[in-house]
């Protein structure tokens, strides 16, 4: 019968090699879901990268979406705490894409979209699952030379190590793995991942064709011009929407001998504004996409949204009268209204595809209105430390705006302010006292047409 020390030492040495099968075991999952690369599958015009989200506590729970840079979760929600996470990468405009605005049920798309989704998923693990038993045999390797086992002790420690590790590894993955292509299967379309349908094309506008137009500018009050000389002739439509004669449309107009029609408006946002109808001043403006759709020949259409569906002036009005622009908060509003954004700036983006005659699109990103090292806004409650804030938020709402770009094939315009903000001795935006405080003036307006040409000519 072993002597009680005999059976002490026994037992620790049990205690250690399962502590150590514990510890190789957790680090091999964990280098696994980080370094395993995300599977790239495409379907119906869409490339997504299948991978993980970071594990989580909860045994239900939304996956993620990385839509444009921005991660959203998704509105299917999955069992156990390993979900999947999928990026959008590429969006190619072609028959697919536009046949999904066609009525009537596409249930082989559909199915093809889901079916490929779970191929990806299982992919990803199936390769997870070899790099779990990769790093754990270096690891359990590297422990039984450490402890100088022998030859055949060696043999099995690593064996029984990666068993271990294996076992471990499928249970905790085994959930995602065996629920989550369920609920894959039934996805059919990137909207329904973030929780809206796709909307219908938007119709024309009533009216006759606009043959002569060669360039149509969409968007909000930086599009407009607001602040500036009224346009010659103006009509209703353009004083209520604020265009004037310094907007980008004139100098593109100018420098390429184009017709261009602005149908820009001041206070217009992506769902109230460019796919839908806008009030101004109880004046119903007609979708500017659906008016857009009657210059038949267009060959360019350039497109400023986001500020207004960011709510950025009750975004400044806040930031102005808080104590900090960088608290949870003022976080939270922000993170939300740039989600909102994302998911409506991909279906602005789809309808896009319906213009008529596959014109050039050109998406504008915004400029940087402010210097950090200025202080003449303190008065106002923006400090330097508040500016600084503003400014990493627009770069936030750019890189949405380039990112969604450039998935779908898309042009960007990035005007350069630098050295030319506020309280510079040559701004190019209206200071706090002129008719559109913190727009461009007529050389900031000046500078986005000439980013807007670098775009169409693919120099920028």
């Amino acid at each position: 019968m072993p002597a009680p020390e005999s059976r002490t030492r026994s037992g620790r040495r049990i205690l250690a090699v399962a502590a150590a099968f514990l510890v190789v075991a957790v680090v091999s999952i964990a280098v696994a879901l980080t370094v395993t690369p995300e599977r790239s599958i495409t379907a119906f015009g869409q490339t997504v990268a299948v991978g993980v989200a970071p594990p989580s506590l909860s045994t239900r729970g939304p996956g993620q979406l990385v839509l444009f840079g921005q991660t959203i979760p998704t509105e299917v929600s999955f069992l156990g705490p390993i979900r999947p996470r999928l990026v959008l990468t590429t969006i190619n405009i072609d028959e697919q894409v536009v046949a999904s605005f066609s009525p009537g049920p596409h249930a082989p798309i559909a199915e093809t979209l889901g079916a490929k989704l779970v191929a990806g998923w299982r992919a990803f693990f199936l390769v997870e699952i070899a790099i779990v038993a990769i790093v754990a045999f270096v690891l359990l390797g590297a422990i039984a030379g450490w402890r100088r086992f022998n030859g055949k002790t060696t043999m099995l420690f690593i064996l029984a190590g990666v068993l271990v590790a294996e076992l471990l590894n499928l249970g905790a993955i085994g959930v995602a793995a065996v629920t989550a292509p369920e609920r894959l299967r039934q996805v059919q379309s990137l909207q329904q991942l973030v929780g809206q349908q796709a909307d219908a094309p938007v119709a024309a506008a009533p009216g006759p064709d606009l043959p002569q137009i060669e360039a149509v500018v969409l968007g909000d009050s930086t599009a407009a011009g607001v602040g500036g000389p009224p346009v010659p002739d103006a009509t209703k439509r353009d004083t209520l929407c604020g265009r004037s004669s310094f907007a980008f449309s004139t100098t593109l107009a100018r420098v390429n001998d184009w017709d261009v029609e602005n149908l820009a408006c001041g206070g217009a946002s992506i769902r109230q504004g460019v796919l839908g109808a806008q009030t101004v001043q109880g004046t119903r403006i007609p979708a500017q996409l659906a008016v857009a759709k009657r210059a038949v020949d267009a060959s360019t259409v350039i497109i400023a949204v986001g500020a207004n569906d960011l709510g950025w002036s009750s975004f400044l009005r806040l930031c102005a009268v808080v104590d900090t622009c960088n608290n949870r908060a003022v976080d939270a509003f922000f993170q939300r209204s740039l989600e909102t954004f994302t998911r409506s700036y991909l279906e602005l983006l789809r309808q896009l595809s319906t213009l008529p005659n596959d014109p050039q699109i050109v998406i504008v990103q915004y400029y940087i209105p402010f210097d950090p090292a200025q202080d003449c806004l303190a008065d106002m409650g923006l400090t330097k430390e508040k500016t600084t804030t503003l400014i990493d938020r627009l770069h936030a709402l750019n890189t949405v705006l380039a990112t969604g770009a450039g998935t779908f094939g898309y042009a960007t315009a990035a005007p350069d302010f630098s050295g030319h903000e506020l309280c510079t001795d040559q701004p190019y935006v209206q200071g706090p006292t002129e008719p559109a405080p913190l727009h461009p003036n007529a050389r900031g307006e000046l500078l986005i047409a000439l980013a807007i040409e670098r775009a169409i000519l693919g120099t920028s």
